[in-house]
């Protein structure tokens, strides 16, 4: 996922399996789409956390994502579901399929890219391929985490714990986020990522990952979506429907290619 060793990136897809397990955001996603069945791609599908259940609300999906231990736990939650196809692609580098009703950009994708390009170039070029990928009428869905004081979110030093457990090894593990600041100017967002894990025959592992993100504004979105010929529907700041607000901490934005 970020450079990580093999043994890291199974424990990190167990516990994500593990600890996220919100419904708001699919069920808010659903609730937007409508229920006539449409032709949705997921970009960075990960576990299938969502693409499972819009393949079982009847829309006929495809995910990508460069995760295999993310990807291979698809299986198991998707039997019986001939409407669902997954597979392991470079997002960024790969070209993507064509003629989607839906494109979702969920799950903080949009912060979380992991590319070799500038940060905000391939924020851009998700834009780009989603509007190449989409038919004329079709809608980009992205869900991301937005603040209007990102510099609150951002800067911290203290060591903060983001995810703790055993996976289904037997390694142990644990993830943590420190040094973070926030560049108002630029956007950028640095941080070290550090996980320690213990194996269940005693070997330690520990990995120090320099981070740097960058969070992408309201008007930045907006820039893209209309370079790229959507025309936005609506925009919210929570899954209730409320608009951004130094209260919500969300940006939903809902947007049709012309």
């Amino acid at each position: 996922m970020f450079n990580e060793e093999k043994v890291i990136s199974k424990w990190i897809a167990d516990m994500y399996d593990k600890d996220e397990t919100e419904t708001n955001d699919v069920e808010f996603a659903l609730d937007i789409m409508g229920t006539q069945p449409k032709k949705i791609l997921e970009i960075a599908c990960g576990s299938g956390r969502i693409l499972v259940p819009l393949a079982k609300a009847g829309h006929s999906v495809l995910g990508l994502d460069f995760d295999e231990y993310m990807l291979y736990k698809i299986g198991a939650k998707a039997i019986g579901l001939k409407n669902i196809s997954y597979k392991k692609s470079d997002v960024i580098l790969d070209e993507w399929d064509v003629n989607f009703d839906v494109v979702m950009l969920a799950g903080n994708f949009l912060f979380n890219i992991v590319s070799e390009n500038s940060y905000d170039k391939a924020q851009e070029l998700l834009f780009k391929k989603s509007a190449k990928s989409l038919e004329y009428g079709g809608h980009i869905y992205i869900d991301y985490g937005y603040t209007l004081s990102p510099e609150n979110w951002f800067c911290f030093s203290e060591e903060r714990i983001i995810w703790e457990g055993t996976d289904s090894d037997g390694t142990y593990g644990k993830m943590t986020l420190s040094d973070s600041t926030f560049d108002k100017e630029t956007g950028m967002n640095e941080f070290v990522r550090k996980f320690e894990l213990t194996l269940k025959d005693g070997t330690k592992i520990e990995q120090k990952i320099n981070s740097k993100k960058h969070f992408a504004t309201l008007d930045q979105i907006k820039n893209w979506l209309e370079k790229y010929g959507y025309c936005v529907e609506n925009i919210y700041g929570d899954y209730n429907k409320n608009p951004i607000s130094e209260t919500t901490n969300r940006a939903i934005v809902w947007a049709r290619k012309i």
